[in-house]
């Protein structure tokens, strides 16, 4: 068992299923008790910018309470213990509430939608395409639930639900239009409700922090469900704070940078996975930056890569400038799988029909990637930049590439086999 994973068990184990429900009875509160009156005066007062983020970010929250709400019993189902099924089912509760809640507010202030269904669809133009790659595969996964009641199937269930959902995607955006109401005061309805929401949340975290630390302690299997399913929802996780058109003033008329909510989820985040026992740094390809880099450099990077169209939603023509091209290949550097090798060395080249040719070296369990050609290459890779990046980042399937000749590699037959070894396949798009 490895440091991580004792000091995990360790955190987890001062979360106990008995204070998480003394807790949610403690904190139990009424969505349709607050009063929205005053808030009504507060949102007309927004500037035209400031309206568009809130619906924006508000409709994320509303949509994706809605869903969780609707699947949530599969869960409760699945759970191995009693303990675990009586806090999934507060928390089917709690996320009826939060909906009611943003529901009202929609209704009530921003004169939007009757019924829940009518906000719902109101607000459904707002979604944009990481967020609903993400919020279908919660769908599916309902779905798994029902045909796999199984521990690694319900720790990668948990995980989704837990830990991206909320964790890495509800408390950054908690964190950005609670400050800014809080400070303002001029919608104390939405900012006493956000303040229960963000409550409830912490409680669920939580309880997706002991449930994984159980399931990692108890079966590697569970750890590399995990892992998969991160590597599957990896580009659509990263662009769901994209905002529309990438107008970035939809944050900064809030104070923000983009920067500061990637770099405040990545903090999160991490301290919540080193709490499960299986630190993101130790999950092969899932975070494959330099450690030593703070999280506002790792921010910029990904926003970088994100406009760039290399990460993200695919455009059709990602950027492949000498900038852009470094940051993938030291991605590529970090998730080549150095043991494939063994102690042979290895040379991949990459020449791309429309941008500069780049390769990899492989030698004594290290890496270095390069821009320009190798003159001892063991492997040549023959594409296009755009065909490339939709295999490797974007979930798009290999296999379909190769036969349609997309992809073109020249080699051995052993360095073929090696190739699928040292890059294994990402899991393939859904979305």
């Amino acid at each position: 068992m490895s440091v991580a994973q004792r000091d995990g068990i360790r955190a987890a184990d001062g979360i106990s299923y008995d204070d998480l429900y003394r807790r949610w009875e403690q904190g139990n509160w009424s969505a349709t008790a607050i009063d929205f009156s005053p808030d009504r005066d507060g949102w007309k007062a927004l500037s035209d910018i400031q309206r568009k983020s809130a619906l924006w970010i508000y409709s994320m929250f509303f949509y994706g309470e809605d869903s969780v709400t609707d699947n949530l019993s599969p869960y409760i189902d699945a759970a191995p213990k009693e303990e675990q099924k009586y806090f999934l089912t507060t928390q089917q509760v709690d996320e009826a509430r939060h909906a009611v809640f943003f529901h009202r507010f929609f209704k009530e202030v921003i004169g939007a939608g009757e019924s829940i269904s009518s906000t719902l669809a109101y607000t459904e133009a707002q979604l944009g395409w990481g967020y609903r790659n993400v919020f279908e595969r919660l769908d599916r996964m309902a779905d798994d639930l029902r045909r796999d009641r199984s521990l690694p199937n319900f720790a990668r269930a948990i995980a989704l639900y837990h830990m991206v959902v909320e964790a890495t995607l509800a408390q950054p955006g908690q964190h950005y239009i609670e400050d800014y109401f809080a400070k303002a005061g001029t919608m104390p309805g939405f900012n006493e409700g956000m303040a229960n929401v963000s409550r409830d949340e912490q409680r669920h975290i939580g309880f997706g922090v002991k449930v994984l630390a159980e399931c990692f302690a108890e079966s590697d299997e569970c750890k590399e469900a995990v892992r998969e399913l991160l590597l599957e929802l990896l580009p659509f996780s990263l662009a769901v704070f994209v905002p529309p058109n990438w107008n970035l003033d939809y944050t900064r008329c809030y104070g923000f940078e983009l920067e500061d909510i990637y770099a405040f989820g990545l903090r999160s985040v991490r301290t919540k996975w080193r709490a499960t026992g299986y630190p993101l740094e130790e999950m092969p390809g899932v975070l494959p930056i330099d450690p030593d880099l703070e999280p506002e450099e790792v921010a910029r990077r990904q926003i970088r890569l994100l406009k760039a169209g290399v990460m993200g939603e695919p455009n059709g023509r990602p950027d492949s400038s000498p900038e852009i091209q470094r940051l993938y290949f030291d991605i590529v550097s970090r998730v080549a799988r150095t043991d494939a090798v063994n102690d042979d060395a290895m040379t991949i080249q990459w020449r791309f029909e429309d941008a500069d040719p780049w390769h990899l070296r492989i030698d004594n369990g290290a890496t270095a990637a390069e821009p320009g050609l190798a003159p001892d290459a063991d492997l040549t890779i023959e594409t296009t930049w755009n065909d490339w990046i939709g295999v490797s980042i974007k979930g798009e399937n290999p296999r379909r590439a190769l036969l349609r000749r997309r992809i073109r590699p020249r080699g051995s037959l052993r360095n073929l086999m090696l190739l699928q070894k040292v890059f294994p396949p990402r899991p393939t798009r859904l979305g």
